[in-house]
This record gives structure tokens, C-alpha cells and sequence, in this order.
């Protein structure tokens, strides 16, 4: 170590000096407004915009009414996802009532997603994947370390679980208020014997999903190998995350009147806001 640059203060200054401007693959842009805004959207609106690399996670605080894209660069990406009223914590996604309540377990553009107390996160606006999972749990450190050797968090090989984590202590959560997640970009299919498999099937590169906050969100994500992903190699490719400023939903919005029962969980979220 004595003939390291880092080895004294003033070497270690020297050398975080040196790396201003770097720019990798993996990286949030700071501020999002500097970054390449979507299609139709001007740059003072953007509050989000990083990429996310294999075995990376992110987290961010979403007003109502921004829009979240998440886009598969390289066709391989599989994100994790947890959802909670950034007001009060305790409200989140609710998994299995987003499937129960709609009378359908695969997601898409036109769906929602629900919390525990019976009001619409999120909507789901754009969907060019069609391939998602809500029915599987996140990887975790024993199931990595027996598929690739490691599976800690520092590892070559964490774990979506321990990920997740990571991303919500940032904002006081922790192991406790772990729930049921969706994945993105990666689907199952349910056979007749009840099995759950992964589809495998090679997907294009660009693929994107674009959502719409509901309420105040916590988003939390983990860019991590399928649970089932049956490969040998820890596999798993870029997504770039982007958001922006957007309207709170309108009474006419076509997702809102899509049916009875999530009419009713938007006028849920109306009824919470009218304070």
C-alpha cells in the first residue's frame, strides 16, 4: 500500500478529484435534467434518469402523476420491483389483490397496480415487453450461491432480495417491510399441473415499460438474475430508468374507466387526497 496514490489525505483527495467527469455505463445522470429527455418530453420536467447495471438497484421518491419508463437496453434485463406510499410507508404494493382485483395475473399496458388498502400506485401506460412475472420472489443469497458460487450482497453475484434492501433502508425501510414484488422484463407461464416456469425465449433489445404515478411513490429496484433462470452464468443486462413530471389522472382517463372495480380503487386514492 505505500506506493498507492490513496494512501494519505491529500493523495486521496487528489485522486477523487481526478475522477470529476467521469462517466460510466451504470450511473445516475445529476441532475436528471442534464440527461437525454424521452421523446415529446422537455428537459425541466425530467427528475430521474440512470442506468442500472447487472446486479445493480436504485431508489427514488415520485410525486403523483409522474411517469416512470424503464427500458430494456440490451434484452436481457430483469427488474424487481417494490411500491409504497411515500406519505405512509406501511401502505404498499399488494400483489396479490393487483391480480385478484383485475381477474388477471399477467400484466400489461391497461392494468394497475394496487396497494393493500385498495388504491391504484400505479398505472401501467406502455408496455412493448408483454413478459412479466408477479408471481415469483426475488432471488436471494442461498439460492445465488448454490446456482453461481456467491450470492452476497458485495458479491459478483447478489441477490435481488438483499438489493431491494438496499434500496429501501435509503428511505428507513427495512427487512420487515419487504413485500411480494413485481419483475419486469421476465415472464412465467403457469402450467396445467400448476408449475411455474420461466419463459426463456431470447427478447430484443429496447423493450420498455412506462407507468404513471397514482399516488406519492417509493420506487424501489433490483436489476438481478431471474429466480428461475435456470442459466449457469450470472446473466443480466442494463435497464435505463427515466422519469418525469406528468398531470394527476384525469376522471375521463381510459386506464381509470377500464372497469368497475378500478374506478372504484382510483375514487379510493381521490377520497385519500381530499385533506
Amino acid at each position: 500500500m505505500s506506493g498507492s496514490p490513496t494512501n494519505s489525505p491529500a493523495g486521496a483527495r487528489a485522486h477523487a478529484r481526478a475522477m470529476s467527469g467521469t462517466v460510466v455505463e451504470a450511473m445516475p445522470t445529476v441532475p436528471a435534467t442534464l440527461g437525454r429527455a424521452p421523446p415529446g418530453v422537455t428537459s425541466d420536467r425530467m427528475l430521474w434518469d440512470e442506468t442500472v447495471g447487472p446486479g445493480g438497484y436504485a431508489s427514488k421518491v415520485l410525486n403523483r402523476g409522474a411517469h416512470l419508463c424503464l427500458q430494456d437496453l440490451r434484452g436481457d434485463a430483469c427488474v424487481s420491483m417494490l411500491l409504497f406510499n411515500a406519505e405512509q410507508p406501511l401502505e404498499r404494493l399488494n400483489v396479490a389483490d393487483t391480480i385478484k382485483v383485475q381477474w388477471n395475473a399477467y400484466l400489461c399496458a391497461g392494468r394497475v397496480l394496487l396497494s393493500d388498502m385498495g388504491r391504484v400506485l400505479a398505472s401501467i401506460l406502455e408496455d412493448t415487453a408483454g413478459t412479466h412475472d408477479v408471481f415469483c420472489a426475488p432471488s436471494n443469497a442461498a439460492i445465488n450461491t448454490r446456482r453461481y458460487g456467491s450470492g452476497e450482497n458485495w458479491s459478483a453475484h447478489p441477490n435481488a432480495r438483499d438489493r431491494l434492501l438496499l434500496g429501501a433502508a435509503k428511505h428507513g425501510l427495512g427487512r420487515k417491510d419487504l413485500h411480494p414484488c413485481v419483475t419486469w422484463f421476465k415472464g412465467v407461464s403457469v402450467a396445467a399441473d400448476g408449475a411455474v416456469r420461466l419463459i426463456e425465449a431470447p427478447a430484443p433489445a429496447g423493450r420498455q415499460i412506462t407507468l404513471r404515478a397514482e399516488m406519492n411513490l417509493i420506487v424501489v429496484l433490483a436489476n438481478c438474475p431471474h429466480v428461475l433462470d435456470s442459466r449457469s452464468r450470472y446473466t443480466v443486462t442494463p435497464v435505463r430508468v427515466l422519469a418525469w413530471r406528468g398531470p394527476i389522472t384525469s376522471s375521463d382517463d381510459p386506464i381509470r374507466n377500464s372497469a368497475p372495480e378500478v374506478a372504484r380503487a382510483f375514487l379510493n386514492v381521490e377520497e385519500y387526497f381530499r385533506r
